[in-house]
């Protein structure tokens, strides 16, 4: 009858490699070596940096103030409130009512960067603080239609957008920048004087994908 056992391996067969082993093994941990390289070794360069945003986040962030500290007027003279827009993200610029070139440049700059965002646009305010009594131009109002025109004593405004002035800077620091408020009521970005219209567009765009609110 014959035999159903397995032959012996003979006294010359090579033993199984357990490279294959090892390899598997290496690329199961290589992901954790990574992760606490990266973590406890930051020289290296392998931790991802913190954030990826253009504009300079606010720190800390800056609740808006009530009325009664920032008391805000439309160009028909009535009074505004800010919270009056809360759940929405502002994007907020300053400047003088006559509005030069470099105001009509972050007015529109804003306004696209409103208008890009799609399903997203109800989801955005913008606000434009008018920091004197000058008459806006008749084709500013004719071409920023829908942003809030709200006029502002300077001194009051940049206690809460650039309370870091100084007394003498007032109107360059807050004519010079963009910012964007959360829906929570919190100053939370600045965007530099000369900033890249692209660049703010795409800020926004990230915002509005990360977040839940507003």
């Amino acid at each position: 009858m014959p035999s159903h056992t397995s032959p012996s391996p003979g006294p010359n067969a090579r033993p199984r490699s357990t490279w294959p082993l090892y390899l598997i093994l290496a690329l199961c941990l290589a992901p954790v070596v990574f992760a606490v390289l990266a973590y406890y070794v930051p020289s290296l360069g392998l931790r991802p940096e913190g954030t990826s945003n253009y504009g300079a986040l606010v720190e800390p962030q800056r609740p808006m103030p009530p009325a009664e500290a920032l008391p805000l007027a439309t160009l028909d003279g009535s009074p505004f409130d800010l919270a009056s827009l809360r759940g929405h993200w502002l994007l907020v610029s300053a400047d003088s009512g006559a509005c030069p070139e470099s105001c009509v440049k972050k007015l529109f700059i804003l306004r696209n960067s409103h208008a890009s965002q799609g399903k997203n646009v109800e989801r955005l305010a913008r606000v434009w603080f008018i920091t004197d009594d000058a008459p806006v131009p008749a084709q500013v109002l004719e071409a920023y239609k829908g942003t809030h025109m709200l006029r502002v004593d300077p001194a009051k405004l940049a206690a809460f957008l650039a309370p870091d002035a100084a007394p003498g800077q007032l109107e360059a620091a807050l004519q010079a920048p963009m910012w964007i408020i959360d829906p929570l009521g919190n100053l939370m970005l600045r965007f530099p004087a000369d900033a890249d219209p692209i660049s703010v567009r795409d800020d926004i765009t990230k915002l509005l994908k990360n977040s839940r609110i507003g």
